[in-house]
Order: structure tokens, then sequence, then C-alpha cells
């Protein structure tokens, strides 16, 4: 048996065809989709990428490991906590990796008997690279069971695609840098500018046009698509397709400026949360199965072990998919919990018709302290009803609290107070260290968020 598990970093859901999509951004992942199962409703439960990876080969919630806060130094995943690859190596399998993530946390690079490291000097990693060491590892290893995991980063932040792939998301016509276009003031004027100026905006050399960003990321997705295909080809070149069992998730999604997130993945919002879950398994999956549960990451682990004929570790969070592929079941559970703790620490629960997020700090962000979204009714998340709705706020804030008391236990603090009284969320350091080289305060610059006083300096 192979399996290639494939994080598609920063890609939403709701941006993909196969979920509904209009513009023409995934025709292969569409359909890899018709040909084996997608999880209409798949969440990452731990955001954004260190805590969602960490989930997902834990099969654990980040309230179980600790582990809740992505660039926080509080954090560390104690070895005796099972791993997905580390199991899969001591059971026989070949277990490789071409990712990066090591330079996060070392833990990701544990139990990999290779592992191929993508990071390079540049902040973004192309998914060229990614395939240029896939391929020959694939080459080599052929003829083994194998657990193959493959990281591919191009939706994310700086959006950099070849050039070619613009014009089908951004007319020619239209001037991406038109002096006269306001829409990118919001943006300049967030308080997350300092960051976003070095990392995005300044790559992208005076951009004004709010649009041409998410035709950026149309595009990124349109390239990976040509990559994934690209990958498929190489599967099928080497007689090994039908025998592998492909699994595509996103870690997290991403804002397009919705709720004031200006390309990124921050906000317990549906397009941060919701992600794409699709997998084919030639003759072992049903064809175009569409999968309505509400699923999230921890679930992958179960699943891959009841595949392979394996016992879970006790305590997982997680729950097997195999009911629902099969069609023994149509429901696995009724609510989800959503946490993030990098620009803001918040936490939520989903229903199937409603959502509270409860805020602990809104780092550069103006937030209430409680939002509440009917989803049915409201499924762009516009309306914050928590005022209209105080016994449904009650009753969903008791149900997440008694939750997370579930998950400490009686002696264990909240990991996410930890890292907010230990040092505060890591993306405000990481702004206020910016701000110090202009001699400006956190303070100051949350009162005038001006980009001038940068740009000018």
């Amino acid at each position: 048996m192979k399996c290639i598990f494939i994080s598609l970093d920063t890609l939403r859901a709701d941006h993909l065809g196969c979920y509904g999509y209009s513009k023409a951004t995934s025709p292969h992942i569409d359909a890899i989709a018709s040909q084996g199962v997608l999880f209409e409703k798949a969440f990452a439960s731990d955001i954004p990428t260190e805590v969602a990876h960490t989930s997902l080969f834990t099969g654990k919630v980040g309230l179980s490991t600790g582990v809740v806060s992505h660039g926080s130094t509080q954090t560390y995943l104690p070895k005796s906590v099972e791993w997905l690859p580390d199991i899969l190596r001591r059971s026989g399998w070949t277990t490789a990796a071409v990712d990066n993530l090591y330079h996060l946390k070392e833990w990701f690079a544990r139990g990999y008997r290779y592992y191929i490291n993508t990071k390079g000097e540049k902040r973004w990693i192309d998914g060229r690279t990614i395939n240029a060491y896939a391929k020959p590892w694939l080459k080599a290893h052929k003829d083994e069971d194998f657990f193959l995991f493959l990281h591919y980063w191009d939706p994310h932040t700086p959006y950099l695609p070849p050039k070619e792939y613009i014009s089908d998301f951004y007319s020619a016509e239209k001037n991406p840098r038109d002096p006269a276009n306001p829409s990118m003031n919001r943006a300049f004027h967030h308080r997350a500018y300092p960051f976003f100026k070095y990392h995005h905006y300044d790559l992208l050399k005076g951009v004004t046009d709010a649009d041409y960003f998410n035709a950026l990321y149309d595009a990124e997705i349109r390239y990976l698509d040509d990559l994934l295909k690209e990958l498929d080809d190489v599967l099928d070149a080497l007689g090994i397709l039908e025998e592998t069992w492909l699994i595509l998730f996103g870690d997290h999604g991403e804002s397009l400026t919705e709720h004031d997130i200006f390309w990124d993945h921050c906000g317990l919002y549906e397009s941060t949360v919701h992600v794409p879950m699709i997998m084919r398994w030639p003759q072992q999956l049903p064809e175009g199965r569409r999968i309505r549960a509400m699923v999230q990451h921890t679930d992958l682990m179960p699943t891959l072990l009841e595949a392979i004929g394996m016992a879970s570790p006790i305590g997982l969070d997680g729950e097997s998919l195999w009911p629902l592929i099969t069609g023994k079941q149509t429901h696995l559970r009724s609510t989800i919990f959503l946490s993030e703790c990098a620009w803001q620490a918040s936490r939520a629960i989903r229903s199937q018709q409603f959502k509270l997020i409860k805020m602990y700090d809104p780092g550069p962000f103006v937030r209430p302290k409680y939002e509440l979204y009917d989803l049915i009714r409201d499924p762009q998340e516009k309306h914050n009803v928590a005022q209209n709705f105080p016994e449904i706020k009650a009753r969903l804030e008791e149900t997440l609290e008694r939750w997370v008391r579930s998950k400490l236990g009686d002696e264990r603090e909240d990991p996410m107070i930890t890292v907010l009284r230990a040092e505060g969320l890591p993306f405000k350091r990481r702004i206020e260290k910016i701000l110090d080289e202009y001699g400006l305060s956190w303070e100051s610059w949350c009162h005038n968020p001006d980009p001038a006083r940068i740009d000018n300096h």
C-alpha cells in the first residue's frame, strides 16, 4: 500500500470548483474529487500552520497536546505523544517528507526515514521545488509500501504565481497599480500593515487594487492544480497510481479582506477554518461520493490507521471516517471546536447552524468579546447576532467552556493563557519588532496606523 498525504497550505475550500467556485482554479483537483470522496464540511480545528499540522499528525486537538499557538516559544510536543509517521515507520512502512516544517518545530521531522528539507533562501517555496524532490524519490521507492508527506505552499502569501497564470483571473485591460484606486486603503491603514508591507505588499511593487491580490490568490491555486496534475502523471508513468491512496487537505484557508483580514489566515471564520479534504484510492474508495457530515483534521490519523488494520492510540480526539466513506453512517459529530493563537487568541464552537466565537486577545484587530453567527441565514458571517440571541450564546459558551475543562483536567493551565501571560501573541511581537526599528511603540502605532509613518521614515 502507498499513501501520499498532501498539505495544500492556505487553500480555502470555497475557491475550488468542486466546492462550488465559479472560476476555473482547480480542474485537476476537481477531477480527483470526482474519482473519490470529497468532505463538504471539513474543518481545521486549530489554526494556523504549526498547530494545524500538529493536530493532523497526532489525531489530537491543541488543547490535548498543549500545542495551541503558532510561533510560540512556550510549546513543546513530548515524544510520548504518538506521531503518525512514527507509527507507520515502526510498522515497516517507508516514511518520507518533502517539507520544511522542521524549521518551525523539531517534532515535524519525527518518524521519517527520509526528510527532504525544502527551506531555501526566500520565505516562500515554489511547488516546482516540491515536485523536483518528490519525483525522483517516488521513482526510487515505487516498489515499497510508503507514506509520503508533501507540503505545497503556493497559495500562501506572498502571492507570486507565474505571470502566465494571472490573465485568467485579472483582465489585462485593468491597471493593478492605478494611483487613483483607493481599494487598498483599508489594508494599508491596518494595524498589521508593518508585517505585510515587508512580507507581501512590497514584493508586488505598488499594487493599489485589492481585486488584484484576490486574482493572484486564484492564480496561485491554478498553478498548484497544474503541479498536482504533474505529480499524478508521474504516478501514472511509474505504474503506481492505481495502488496509491491520495489524501488532499488544506491546513487552513485564507481571508481575502473579509472581516478586515487582508490576505492572511487568522480569525475563526469559515474562510479560514473550512478547508478542502479530498481522497482518491482506486478500487478502495467509492467514486464521486460527497460527505456532508462535519469532520476535522484529527480524523485523518485514525482513518488511515483503520485502513491498514491498525488500532488507533488511546485518547485521540479524531474519529475514523471509514463509516462515513462506506455509507454505514451519515453523521459523526454535532459540534466542532475551533482555536487560534497567533495574530489573535480566540476559541469557537460551531454547530450545523450557529457559530460562537469567544475572543481572549484581539491582537491588531478590533473585535467584540463574543461573535455569534447564524450560518444558515448568514453563511458569510456578516451579522453578529450575539445580542439578539442571548440564550443561544449562553448555551454555546457553556458547551465550549465545558469542553475546555474536559481537555485540561484539574491541574493543567490553559496553554492559550500560558502563551498570553508569558510572552503575548507571537505575531504582535513580530510587529513590535518592526515598529521598534522605526522608533514606534505598539500603543503609538495602534493610535495612528498611518503607513506614511513607516514608508516615509
